[in-house]
């Protein structure tokens, strides 16, 4: 199908990215393409305007600083990330990222794309919440900061909005996460995610494709009743579709945060 006729521009900078995508208020960043140009074919969006980020080196970064931080740019691909010996400070980063789709949507796909689409079935949104991760977000009033659990608004939708672009995202250190999931299929969506860091005996974790934004849970230990009795407490109400009913995504929440946390301590030890 025929894309729709769109308006296009290539900013050489992110504050000429930033002016252009305020001056419209129908435009929309432009990395990857993996996910904006096929909602697009099937006209469940329209844009005015899309801003092509191609040329924006300083969005491509990928660097480990002094205190462990993993610092991200949102151009990042995913192949990238894999590929990236700075990235391996957290390792979990690498090996979900190549767990999405194939080798040519990793070669074009972004990080920061991945997680301004927020599909509730993708895999980057539970795992930067479990990792205690911080968005960079850059407008005509500067930059700002927003936790990754605050980041992540609704479905398809974030904290970054009109005129807005998110520029990095920030991981801190950390010494042990696991990442479970049940997929479509070895390399497809997600049915159900969960993500898990754990520093101290309290694991962070996070349940996937239940809900319009990722779960965090707080389980009071790290043993497999403790992770699913936090999950059930959470009272999720998952969708049902062709691929699970709503007690099956609940079922599946609670044994696929179980494993997740479980290669965590197996990751730390």
């Amino acid at each position: 199908m025929l894309l729709p006729e769109v308006g296009y521009a290539r900013p050489s900078t992110v504050d000429e990215a930033v002016h252009v995508l305020a001056s419209h208020d129908g435009a929309r960043p432009l990395a990857g393409g993996q996910t904006i140009l096929n909602v697009m074919k099937s006209r469940a969006a329209a844009p005015d305007v899309l801003v092509d980020l191609q040329d924006l080196d300083e969005l491509r970064g990928i660097e480990l600083a002094a205190d462990g931080t993993l610092v991200l740019g949102a151009m990042a691909t995913y192949s990238e990330v894999i590929a990236s010996a700075e990235a391996r400070a957290r390792p979990i980063l690498g090996e979900v990222c190549a767990q999405i789709a194939d080798v040519q949507v990793r070669n074009r796909g972004t990080v920061g794309g991945n997680i301004c689409s927020n599909d509730p079935t993708n895999h980057l949104p539970p795992l930067l919440v479990a990792l205690g991760t911080t968005m960079t977000i850059a407008s005509s009033a500067g930059e700002r900061t927003v936790p990754a659990e605050e980041f992540f608004v609704g479905v398809y939708a974030t904290a970054a909005g009109p005129g807005e672009l998110l520029t990095k995202i920030s991981i801190p250190a950390g010494k042990g996460d696991g990442f479970a999931a049940v997929t479509i299929g070895k390399d497809g969506t997600c049915i159900v995610s969960a993500a898990a860091s754990l520093d101290g005996d309290a694991p962070r974790v996070v349940v996937g494709c239940v809900h319009g934004v990722p779960v965090l849970v707080r389980p009071d230990g790290a043993d497999e009743e403790a992770v699913r009795r936090a999950v059930r407490g959470a009272n999720l109400e998952p969708p049902s579709d062709v691929h699970a009913s709503a007690d099956y995504r609940r079922h599946l929440a609670e044994v696929v945060a179980a494993r997740a946390v479980q290669r965590a301590r197996t990751r730390r030890s």
